[in-house]
């Protein structure tokens, strides 16, 4: 290693983001994962990684209070086939075991900022806003207005806006009512934390939040475009449930240390976020993009990571390439990839 990223970090950053070019490349996860335990040293508190906000809460039980068991949340706790990836493993067991014995404003907290979408689907909004509301003890029938799960969840409601649900008079009410139980949840915060817990009250609003973000990326999906603006539409919407997320997620942590962030490069980049479809560049703004206006510079520290080679995606680099950035930052990655 010829230099540490701690050097480069202003004293009060309290984001730090960590890209990758690609995913499925094991080499970013372990130089993740080291750098992780090194931000500990320095007093981060908290991870947050790419995959679904509501999943991870059960992996954030399980490293806090040993919730479960590791086989579980791997499989259960992990959107994207992320839980099958060996140092995502590594890093849920390593967090597990920093905990131990740790007094819980101690203990290293783990989040996702995804929302619960896949590439080509995303779920009904039906069980979060039931969560909320049994929560709220609301009266009130979310499965009538939701009606079948499958028809959101099939992927022409995402591929096809005349499949699409998210412009129905259901969802529209879906919208209000989702709204209206924000509202209440804020509302009555002081008796709801009084009789249930903080965290209680912190897990209906991510349910909340979530079946929220469903219901505008539906939205979105039934808008009729051009299939670039149609994916760039999807894109940023995605990405504007991702900023939300995280920075829901900042303000909780905020007291207790600084918070790492690990996804691709395009969702935390400063600069504008594009992928070439086509003849035609599809262009929207990042998580990254959109945290590091709302938080300013100093408290939003982003890296990207640059691949050099790659024996899963059979990519040998030239003599002549340059090391990657994260090996001079964190770890001497080219020997291990």
């Amino acid at each position: 290693m010829t230099q540490d990223i701690r050097d480069f970090l202003p004293s009060s950053c309290g984001l730090v983001a960590f890209g990758e070019p690609t995913h499925q490349e094991p080499a970013f996860g372990r130089a993740r994962n080291e750098l992780f335990g090194r931000l500990v040293e320095r007093g981060f508190r908290s991870i947050v990684l790419e995959t679904d906000r509501v999943a991870a809460l059960a992996v954030d039980a399980f490293v806090r209070e040993g919730a479960g068991s590791l086989e579980d949340v791997m499989r259960d706790g992990f959107s994207h086939g992320w839980g099958e990836q060996e140092p995502n493993r590594e890093l849920v067991a390593w967090m597990r075991a920093y905990n131990r014995n740790r007094s819980p404003e101690d203990r290293l907290a783990f989040h996702g900022f995804d929302a619960p979408t896949e590439n080509t689907m995303a779920p009904s909004p039906r069980r979060y806003l039931e969560h909320a509301r049994d929560y709220l003890g609301a009266d009130l029938d979310v499965a009538a207005l939701v009606g079948d799960d499958e028809r959101w969840s099939r992927e022409e409601a995402v591929l096809d806006a005349a499949m699409s649900p998210g412009a129905s008079a259901e969802a529209d009410r879906l919208r209000a009512v989702a709204d209206d139980l924000l509202g209440v949840l804020y509302a009555r915060a002081a008796e709801l934390i009084a009789a249930t817990s903080r965290e209680a009250w912190e897990t209906a609003r991510t349910h909340l939040t979530a079946g929220a973000g469903l219901l505008r990326y539906h939205r979105q999906a039934a808008r009729p475009m051009e299939p670039s603006d149609r994916l760039a539409g999807l894109l940023g919407t995605r990405d504007e449930i991702m900023a939300q997320n995280l920075l829901a997620i900042r303000n909780v942590e905020a007291r207790r240390g600084g918070t790492f962030v690990f996804a691709h490069n395009g969702h935390l980049q400063r600069n504008p976020s594009v992928w070439r479809m086509g003849e035609k560049d599809v262009t929207w703004n990042g998580a990254g993009r959109i945290v590091a206006a709302l938080v300013g510079g100093e408290d939003y520290f982003f890296v990207a990571g640059v691949l050099g080679g790659s024996g899963p995606w059979s990519l040998t680099p030239a003599d002549e390439e340059p090391p990657l950035v994260e090996a001079d930052l964190v770890m001497q990655v080219s020997e291990t990839s």
